[in-house]
């Protein structure tokens, strides 16, 4: 080492999501946020969200720019789910607490699930255009964000599922409300089993608009730049391009998509899921007799996932039905604290990411052990109704 070299500068983390603006034929801007995290395959982190938020609401107000692309960088992935690592150490730290029976008492996790949710919600709200391009891997926090985009791409690499079950938890982000919302029983299959999703699988079950080839993303990119924009119509200018783009993906004889495991399992799903009572429904699907690769890794998930978490699951669907969703958001919320609270979600995170030794010791161990007391246990709100974190909402 030469001891009269100057001290290397510190290198500055990047940052986890990069904002920029293109500008149109007309002077109109589009805002696009590239999420930026590779290695975690962009997994949502409290740092992430509150980059997203202020930036969305700025071009939410600035009357010049017309839409925004929400994307990422990469192959793999546009958002693998949430950033557990924080939450895990959180969770651990609470639960060696002497307040930990009082799910407020966990800071960190009540800042990252109130954040986490503002952010969805915004999304869902947004006053212009957002178009989200699904590409690759998206799961659990990452439906989160590209649910409420008014414009959703998937591609034939999309890979979309809630995967909650196995790590203890359920499928949050609004994924309640959307899951409901499935045709049919399709939305508690997807709780139970993170079941994965491909292309024409999301475009039926609602959670996207437009199956487009990725390859077609640059096209579709310099087609926006050339719109009208601000003349009263941007949603429809941003349809007729998707539409244009899924046209010419669906002609491409390089490209295909892989037919809906959903649609086509779709009378099974229902003669399963629409019996009277969750050990049923669950006894079921780990009965069927099948050699289709789809459904034998849905019911390895479903066997080996968390008991507790297929009874949240399920009763939340039940209960969210003819709620708003900002209703839906602020009952998540407390049920998330709730999960962070008790012994599941910890243990499913340590079993499958941190020690990764894949053998959670799920309590309770199975359905039967699970009192309806219990489960009505992790709706217990301890905020009055104009103090709860997320009373705002819809406001």
């Amino acid at each position: 080492m030469n001891p009269s070299a100057a001290p290397a500068t510190p290198v500055a983390p990047a940052a986890p999501v990069v904002f920029e603006e293109l500008t149109a034929a007309n002077g109109r801007r589009i805002g696009v946020a590239t999420l930026a995290s590779e290695k975690t395959l962009h997994a949502i982190s409290l740092e992430m969200v509150n980059l997203l938020t202020p930036q969305l609401r700025q071009w939410q107000a600035d009357p010049d720019v017309a839409m925004v692309i929400l994307q990422a960088q990469g192959e793999k992935a546009f958002c693998a789910g949430g950033d557990l690592q924080h939450l895990y150490r959180a969770m651990r730290e609470h639960h060696a607490a002497p307040d930990r029976d009082d799910i407020r008492g966990n800071r960190y996790a009540a800042e990252f699930f109130e954040h986490e949710y503002r952010l969805d919600y915004l999304i869902h709200s947004f006053a212009k255009p957002i178009l989200c391009w699904g590409h690759g891997i998206v799961m659990g926090g990452g439906i989160g964000l590209m649910a409420g985009c008014s414009h959703r791409v998937v591609t034939e690499k999309s890979r979309l599922a809630m995967p909650e079950i196995t790590i203890g938890l359920y499928p949050d982000v609004g994924g309640s409300w959307f899951l409901a919302r499935m045709p049919g029983k399709t939305g508690v299959f997807l709780a139970l089993t993170g079941a994965n999703l491909n292309a024409n699988d999301a475009l039926f079950a609602g959670l996207a608009d437009y199956r487009v080839a990725h390859a077609s993303k640059a096209a579709v990119i310099d087609a926006l730049l050339s719109q009208d924009w601000g003349q009263g119509r941007d949603a429809e200018l941003l349809d007729r391009v998707l539409a244009a783009a899924q046209e010419t993906s669906a002609h491409d004889g390089a490209t295909s998509f892989a037919p809906s495991n959903l649609l086509g399992h779709f009378d099974q799903i229902e003669a399963l899921c629409r019996k009277p009572s969750l050990p049923e429904i669950v006894e079921g699907i780990l009965a069927l007799q099948t050699e289709d690769p789809w459904l034998l890794k849905a019911i390895a998930t479903l066997r080996a996932g968390s008991p507790g978490s297929a009874w949240l699951g399920y009763a939340l669907q039940k209960r969210v039905r003819h709620l708003s969703l900002a209703q839906v958001f602020r009952l998540e919320f407390v049920v998330s604290l709730h999960c962070a609270a008790r012994p599941d979600f910890v243990e499913g995170i340590r079993a499958l990411i941190i020690e990764k030794d894949q053998k959670p010791q799920w309590r309770p161990a199975s359905l039967a052990e699970a009192t309806p007391q219990w489960v009505e246990g992790f709706f217990a709100d301890p905020w009055p109704a104009r103090e709860h974190p997320l009373a705002d909402l819809g406001a």
